[in-house]
């Protein structure tokens, strides 16, 4: 099957200037992660380009071998403040179909749209018909107005939502469900096989949702403290409360008043586990621990690989189990 290509004549300038680069300068581009590079791949398949890690993860696992899925963040950098080069947005254009998470993460899509037009791929949110989150949902239950204030200016990076859907196996099933409709819209012959493969990617991310239902339903306490807010949405579906120190962006540097607040949380709290991540620094969580006599552990909120973690054949599910037995462990100390 012949798959429909874009006419590089009619694209904006930027993207020409772009195109040209890469066709340029092909034999320096870096491979993907599934080992292929712009125009490279087999001419029956389809070319896929994705966000960032999670999309490209449920891409591939749908899509199966009827396509090359390309990420465009790549491993190890953290995604709220990346931005596409003009090489980036060729390779968007170049693709038969861009699969985004949406809910603000891609702060740049409303850029990518413009310079492609009406020459671009198929755009596929993949967090569509998810009940999306106020960014301002932790803040509302700790903090005061003054500090709210400044969040809002923060979370306005992320349309004032928060994008981290995939973080909850619930709803990364309906993220999987929205790429499996598109991919059939856009190869209606595939259907069956990407229905199939759906299934049974589905069949591994509901065997998670259960194990995450039954070991955090009687943990001795319910809430956690962790340097990035990002787990809104798995606190939500599985009855726990997160308490964040930093916004919605791990950079982003806390208040003295909201290191304050936590440090009392967590005293009040007996809290024994500060949660941190591995793409930023740990220096906030760490202080806090040193504060109130607690340790350190890692949350993933997977917004990338790391290179050691792609070595050893890390994936969706195998570092959310990771962020269970964790949190687990956290729960019941």
């Amino acid at each position: 099957m012949k798959w429909n290509k874009r006419n590089w004549l009619s694209l904006p300038a930027v993207v020409v200037l772009g195109m040209s680069t890469v066709l340029a300068g092909c034999g320096n581009s870096s491979p993907s992660a599934t080992g292929t590079t712009a125009g490279e791949g087999s001419t029956d398949k389809l070319h896929i380009v994705t966000s960032f890690y999670p999309m490209q993860e449920f891409t591939s696992k749908v899509a199966g071998d009827l396509a090359d899925v390309q990420v465009l963040i790549p491993p190890g950098t953290e995604p709220h403040d990346w931005e596409p080069t003009p090489q980036d947005i060729a390779k968007i254009t170049d693709a038969d179909m861009l699969v985004y998470n949406g809910a603000g993460l891609e702060s740049w899509m409303t850029q990518v749209q413009d310079a492609v037009g009406t020459n671009g791929p198929k755009m596929v949110e993949a967090s569509k018909g998810i009940q999306v989150m106020d960014g301002y949902h932790e803040e509302e239950e700790h903090e005061g107005e003054e500090a709210h204030a400044a969040e809002e200016g923060h979370d306005h990076d992320h349309g004032g939502f928060d994008p981290h859907v995939w973080l909850s196996p619930q709803q990364a099933q309906t993220e999987v469900r929205n790429i499996e409709s598109s991919l059939s819209e856009l190869a209606p012959d595939h259907a069956a096989d990407f229905k199939k493969n759906a299934d049974a990617y589905l069949a591994e991310l509901q065997k998670l949702d259960t194990d995450y239902k039954t070991d955090l339903s009687n943990t001795k306490r319910k809430d956690f403290i962790t340097q990035h807010t990002a787990f809104g949405y798995l606190a939500r579906d599985y009855g726990l409360t997160q308490v964040g120190i930093s916004g919605l962006s791990p950079e982003e540097e806390p208040t003295a008043a909201k290191m304050a607040e936590v440090v009392d949380f967590a005293k009040s709290n007996n809290v024994k586990t500060i949660f941190f991540e591995t793409l930023v620094s740990s220096k906030v969580a760490d202080t806090i621990a040193n504060e109130v006599g607690a340790q350190t552990a890692v949350l993933n909120p997977l917004e990338g690989l790391t290179s050691e973690q792609e070595a050893a054949g890390e994936n969706y599910i195998s570092v959310m189990r990771e962020n269970l037995a964790a949190l687990t462990k956290a729960l019941n100390e």
